[in-house]
């Protein structure tokens, strides 16, 4: 599968409900960071081409797209990494409920994730923006200098074994067993990036109300399995605690996304 040659090359997908973040475990600077990912992203690409799952074409596509070329000036404003990023986009072909980012701007987003959830154009929005976010702040190179794979990589190499990865997803499984470590500061990352990212949105002028539903949306597809057992195992916040965080976030969101309005 197209996922299987990142795996290979040295990287690990961290992956929570709708979105993956691609860590290098080398602890690498930023700009090798970037020169890797973008390495990796081709490799996605290629493979995706060489088996018809790259998706160039269609409304899905070109909603995603939209929504990235809308956004992706706004990133570039509050890019204080000190390195220009080559903002990429692939949209796959898949019915998982997924997207994920890269170091350097390679954003990834599968189809499944907006037709299953019947995302609008503003919950793509909040999507992207989470993950623009996690590249921007490099959450890839502070997980990697805390050794943070955690448990969802346990969940990602179960949902591919047998079926798509084959013995690699058991290798995802054993990786993420042995390193599951740092809970707290993952949770953290992902709580940062949902501000970030309602934020981002707000400035691109999407409304930040839908980055709430879109994690009600996710509730629903989880079954709304968000109990005090399941939260304390995870590594990353309850479905429940992210729309609580981003209604604390939503006064300011508002007020960009009014300021957005005006300067149209």
């Amino acid at each position: 599968m197209f996922l299987k040659k990142i795996l290979l090359s040295s990287c690990v997908l961290l992956t929570l409900s709708g979105c993956t973040t691609v860590a290098e475990l080398t602890g690498n600077d930023s700009t090798t960071l970037s020169l890797n990912a973008a390495q990796d992203y081709q490799l996605i690409v290629n493979d995706a081409k060489a088996q018809n799952a790259l998706d160039t074409s269609s409304s899905t596509y070109k909603r995603v797209n939209a929504v990235f070329l809308k956004m992706k000036p706004f990133a570039d404003q509050v890019n204080k990494t000190g390195q220009q990023f080559d903002w990429k986009l692939s949209v796959l072909k898949s019915n998982e409920l997924n997207a994920f980012v890269m170091p350097g701007g390679k954003v990834v987003f599968f189809t499944g994730i907006v037709n299953q959830l019947k995302l609008t154009d503003a919950e793509i929005a909040a999507i992207m923006g989470h993950e623009m976010t996690h590249a921007l702040e490099e959450h890839s190179k502070r997980s990697a200098g805390a050794t943070a794979i955690t448990d969802m990589a346990v969940k990602l190499g179960k949902s591919y074994a047998g079926e798509k990865l084959g013995s690699l997803g058991s290798q995802a499984v054993d990786i993420g067993s042995k390193y599951g470590v740092g809970l707290p500061y993952s949770r953290n990352l992902e709580s940062k990036a949902d501000r970030g990212g309602l934020m981002l949105m707000a400035k691109a002028g999407y409304n930040p109300e839908a980055a709430i539903t879109v994690w009600e949306k996710m509730n629903k597809a989880d079954g709304g399995s968000t109990n005090g057992a399941q939260k304390f195992t995870s590594t990353h916040p309850s479905n429940n605690d992210r729309i609580t965080d981003l209604k604390k976030n939503m006064v300011e969101a508002k007020q960009l996304y009014a300021a957005s309005a005006k300067a149209k």
